[in-house]
């Protein structure tokens, strides 16, 4: 089977079926992770699975053959007799599952040495955990550090070493990239909620009866925001060698937090949709993230960036850029604080703002004029109506 010719190269994540099993077409048989996705490969026809030419964690190159499926629905003599064939180390490489091998890795353990229970005499991971609970598996690290006394004196101290994911090693290489080659900067402000809780409150029933979906706040820090990119267009804007690039379209790429990392997935010509298709826009994207299914067209542009901290319980932050874009909002919080009204002391629910922007882009003026806005469209959020 072929990798997608739109990929150009890719590290095997997981293999879900192992050698000898059967396997239905479209079945999803190994997950392979780009620097920006992880795929699903499917099998393209029933069979048996043949062999693996690449292991969990290898490279490979777009139209590369990963494995091999004998087609047909059962396992003829073929893989018989690869028991006979195989050694201790091929059983370790070929019949244990993936994230046994992880862990007889992980724990520098010897395979042949592990009584299996499972099926044809299969390791499984209860059959680790056992190993690893029995007196007999104190030989192992022995082997491994010749002097016995400092492990023994170690106890519970140890630790573990994963290679990092290629998603992880892109978010690094990204975020060093925007700390090195902008001046970035960061201003703040804070916005009181009562405003919109308040609107909330009164219309949440009747929005999730009329639209079929939940009225959070994000529609409103969309909406907010795409607004003040119209009024400021070099917020709107990203720098392409010597060029100022202005953009006229509203593509707002949200920070969404996934199992594998954080994503920013984006959200299409936002001034064109509704509240409500704001808060669909963003609930499909926070699924797909959350699910891995997020496709390259999905994480491709995007000309400003939300991030909320806030569900984490975030109060204050300084988000860094997300390249090439020259500016980042990040939502924190919502706590109340006492506040003076009117010359009066009064508790309400604020909620800080910060604006990380490239300095080389967007001068002071524009970017505290910019947070302004979004503030004043926050606190009295008739003005998004009116757009006034």
């Amino acid at each position: 089977h072929a990798i997608s010719e739109s990929v150009a190269d890719a590290t095997f994540a997981t293999w879900h079926v192992i050698v000898g099993d059967s396997v239905r077409r479209d079945q999803n048989f190994v997950d392979i992770e780009t620097d920006k996705v992880v795929l699903e490969v499917v099998a393209p026809e029933d069979g048996v699975m043949g062999e693996h030419i690449h292991a969990e964690g290898d490279t490979v190159l777009g139209e590369q053959v990963i494995g091999k499926i004998s087609a047909g629905s059962a396992a003829p003599a073929a893989p018989a007799s690869a028991p006979e064939a195989s050694s201790s180390s091929d059983e370790s490489s070929d019949v244990l599952t993936p994230s046994v091998r992880r862990l007889i890795a992980e724990k520098g353990l010897d395979a042949s040495a592990i009584k299996g229970t499972g099926k044809n005499g299969r390791i499984t991971k209860e059959d680790v955990d056992a190993f690893l609970s029995a007196p007999a598996a104190k030989p192992a690290p022995a082997q491994a550090t010749p002097a016995p006394a400092p492990v023994a004196a170690l106890g519970e101290r140890t630790q573990k070493r994963v290679p990092m994911t290629r998603l992880r090693k892109t978010i690094a290489t990204r975020l060093l990239e925007a700390k090195n080659s902008t001046a970035m900067l960061t201003t703040f402000n804070e916005v009181n909620m009562k405003p919109i809780m308040d609107l909330r409150k009164q219309y949440k029933d009747l929005f999730e009866k009329t639209h079929d979906t939940r009225l959070g706040f994000m529609s409103f820090y969309v909406k907010a925001v795409t607004e003040a990119l119209k009024r400021y267009p070099a917020v709107n804007a990203s720098i392409d060698g010597d060029d100022i690039v202005y953009h006229n379209f509203f593509d707002i790429s949200i920070a969404v937090s996934t199992p594998r990392g954080l994503v920013t997935p984006v959200l299409r010509d936002s001034d064109q949709l509704s509240m409500a298709g704001i808060e669909n826009g963003i609930r499909d994207l926070a699924i797909k993230g959350r699910d891995g299914k997020l496709s390259m067209a999905d994480m491709t542009g995007g000309n400003f960036t939300i991030t909320n901290g806030g569900v984490f319980g975030s109060l204050l932050s300084t988000p860094i850029l997300n390249l090439p874009q020259a500016a980042i909002l990040g939502m924190h919080k919502i706590q109340e604080r006492p506040m003076a009204v009117n010359g009066k002391v009064e508790i309400l629910p604020m909620m800080y703002l910060a604006l990380s922007y490239d300095h080389r882009l967007i001068d002071g003026k524009e970017s505290v004029g910019f947070l302004v806005a979004i503030k004043e469209l926050l606190e009295d959020p008739t003005r998004l109506l009116l757009d006034v």
